[in-house]
């Protein structure tokens, strides 16, 4: 439900932090914890990411989040801020750091082998999908930055309202066509869901659109 930073300009240097070091092409765990120590704001992924949570037993059995606050226009023109959950309906299932290990070098395709199944088996993963709502006059007076993609809303102020269901009931024929040219672009947004004053969000909006151009040359 939330990331590494909150500044957009930060962006490319995190990311370059997840690659091989471009010496010895050796993963560099120093370059990740390099990162990490110097930018405070991390620490509340960080912990996340270290926990139980941070090692899902598939993807059957972890949450999806949209982390970023968006803005919903209702059809009388109406805005409100948001965040989107996907809560897995199959219960959060972890690994354990060993466990993890092992299938690391025993099995890595695990996890993708456990959804195909499922879903070839007609046993269909499902996640109800549900947001938290805050009004322009909330977000003037709540004591954090509601657009600061490091925390999260409070939902004790801001409840989760269901809205639907998401269902995966059918795998893909052609992995390479269906998958791997897959390009999702925050920038690209269906009618009555615009970007915020999310400062994260709004370089993503520029990002992930030009990296796609290069990974797929369209």
């Amino acid at each position: 439900p939330i990331f590494f930073i909150r500044d957009p300009i930060l962006f490319p240097s995190f990311i370059h932090t997840q690659k091989r070091n471009p010496a010895t092409h050796l993963k560099d765990p120093d370059m990740f914890w390099d990162f990490i120590s110097l930018r405070p704001e991390t620490t509340h992924q960080v912990m996340f990411l270290f926990s139980d949570r941070g090692i899902p037993d598939g993807y059957r059995f972890m949450n999806g989040y949209g982390s970023h606050t968006f803005k919903l226009i209702n059809a009388d023109g109406k805005p409100v801020y948001c965040k989107f959950h996907l809560k897995t309906n199959q219960g959060n299932k972890n690994l354990d750091v060993n466990r993890a290990d092992e299938l690391a070098g025993a099995d890595p395709d695990y996890s993708i082998r456990d959804l195909y199944n499922a879903i070839a088996k007609k046993e269909y993963p499902s996640w109800s999908m549900k947001i938290q709502v805050m009004t322009f006059e909330q977000a003037e007076k709540v004591s954090f930055n509601p657009f600061d993609v490091t925390k999260v809303w409070p939902q004790s102020e801001f409840p989760l309202l269901p809205v639907g269901r998401f269902v995966l009931d059918r795998n893909p024929s052609n992995y390479f066509a269906e998958v791997e040219q897959i390009a999702f672009a925050p920038s690209h947004l269906v009618p009555g869901i615009q970007a915020s004053p999310d400062k994260m969000l709004q370089g993503r909006l520029f990002s992930y659109a030009d990296t796609h151009r290069h990974r797929l040359g369209a």
